[in-house]
């Protein structure tokens, strides 16, 4: 067995330089204390109200995701590898969802075969030559990064369509400094709280050409049904504008309307939180409530930009995923910054014959899964998961990719028997705007506070740390 990489301990003890502060700190507070602090941040997510539900559960009531009262910290270097890639990773996703919906190079050059892309649920045949302001596609993307060792990073996933999980990253660092003013006076950390106004700048500035010069925005969310509502009503009271549902927007001749006490107003851009089959009754599933009848006529005619475009699902697919350095190399000429996780595409027939023999040595996953929900850990797994998983991988082995089981690295971690090392991964938000790519220091660490399990997902059963990068 591999043993994960300690990121606060090397192999004989010592502590790493990030981590030296929060190690003495750690040697002079009384555990009552950080178990006092601990109820405290829950007493404060609970009176702020932030939560999420699951879908599919019985009750489907509203929970507090567990909170982690330990940093977790990254070094000025650190976050330079991660910055550079994940600028490098955005760039070429941005490149490639353009090149798939207009001149196609990259299949004519056969480096992802035509199948994978046109019989893919996700692929918008509306967008085919669709022109899309500045020719941006993903102007938020949740890069899902973890690390094995001291200096090797690896993409586990790209989030290109609604990615989520930014109010959590902004809360948790309110929540540390409300509770830890002390810790943050031994540490020089750079800022996160700045995120909102780089988003609105992002938003503002791919505005189509025929908006005024201080565009309207909006934030479109499905509603209080959702299971990220609280999310998007935080975000939109940040950004200072408009939380909307699909009712609250009209199209006439082509252009976007709000409705308001004051009377009609044009909207330029939308932050929506809706998925593509959901934004446009006309133009996707009739029986939608929560979309706007006619937004793809006023979007086609580039009277509103969509941030993100429709169709950006055809890259985050997690068998496109496995593409990505050969996506990276044809649009950019280089080698990627960020490794991507070796991965068996089970729709090739050498491929699935592996997956099929070594399922229980395996992570298993649905090609459109998310939230770890379609994905089995095979060392983690029973004898009857592994079974049920090895026949729905001979039935149906287009809809799922495999990947080996990575030690993912190890923070300190408070839990009810003390401190310890428990598994963790990191979202940054990569903003894409006209003029550049914003990347706020840091993002949301996500921690599986099961001992031994490698399952960040809040949904099941994960928490959240504050995550530090030091600024010097």
């Amino acid at each position: 067995m591999v043993l994960a990489f300690d990121e606060m301990k090397a192999a004989d003890g010592t502590v790493r330089p990030a981590y030296g502060e929060l190690a003495s700190w750690l040697a002079g507070v009384p555990p009552d204390v950080l178990d006092f602090r601990r109820r405290e941040a829950e007493v404060l997510f609970r009176r702020i109200g932030i939560t999420f539900a699951v879908y599919g559960e019985a009750d489907a009531q509203e929970r507090l995701i567990p909170f982690d009262v330990l940093p977790r910290i990254l070094s000025a270097s650190e976050w330079d590898i991660l910055r550079s890639g994940l600028e490098q990773r955005v760039t070429a996703i941005n490149h490639y969802l353009r090149d798939i919906y207009s001149r196609r190079e990259i299949l004519k050059a056969g480096i992802i075969p035509e199948d994978l892309v046109f019989r893919n649920p996700v692929f918008r045949p509306e967008m085919n030559g669709q022109k899309v302001p500045y020719d941006i596609y993903v102007h938020i993307a949740g890069i899902d990064i973890v690390r094995i060792d001291a200096h090797t990073f690896y993409v586990l996933e790209d989030n290109a369509r609604t990615p989520s999980g930014v109010s959590y990253m902004l809360e948790n660092r309110e929540i540390m400094l409300r509770l830890f003013p002390e810790l943050f006076a031994r540490h020089h950390i750079a800022p996160v709280e700045n995120y909102p106004d780089e988003l609105l700048a992002a938003l503002n500035s791919v505005a189509p050409a025929s908006s005024s010069a201080d565009p309207t925005v909006v934030l479109l969310t499905p509603g209080v049904y959702n299971s990220a509502y609280y999310e998007h009503s935080f975000l939109a009271d940040k950004l200072g504008v408009e939380l909307v549902e699909g009712r609250d927007l009209f199209v006439r001749d082509e252009l976007v309307y709000m409705r308001t006490t004051q009377g009609s107003k044009r909207v330029d851009v939308i932050y929506r939180r809706i998925e593509d089959d959901f934004l446009d009754p006309l133009a996707f599933r009739p029986d939608s409530a929560l979309g706007v009848p006619g937004l793809m006529s006023a979007y086609q005619a580039g009277n509103v930009t969509l941030a993100n475009a429709v169709g950006t699902g055809i890259a985050d697919d997690k068998a496109i995923y496995s593409y990505m350095p050969e996506i990276i190399k044809f649009y950019l000429g280089a080698e990627p910054i960020l490794k991507n996780v070796p991965t068996w595409r089970c729709r090739e027939p050498e491929h699935l014959s592996y997956v099929v023999e070594h399922v229980e040595e395996l992570v298993i996953k649905e090609v459109h899964g998310s939230g770890g929900y379609g994905m089995m850990i095979g060392p983690q797994a029973d004898k009857g998961t592994v079974a049920a998983f090895r026949a729905k991988l001979k039935s149906n082995p287009r809809n799922f990719v495999a990947q080996p089981t990575l030690a993912l690295s190890t923070c300190p971690t408070c839990v009810d028997e003390g401190v310890a090392p428990r598994h963790v991964d990191l979202r940054p938000f990569v903003l894409t705007g006209r003029d550049r790519i914003r990347i706020v220091p840091g993002g949301l660490t996500r921690v599986a506070l099961t001992k031994g399990s490698l399952v960040v997902n809040s949904s099941q059963g994960g928490g959240t740390k504050d995550t530090w990068v030091l600024d010097r």
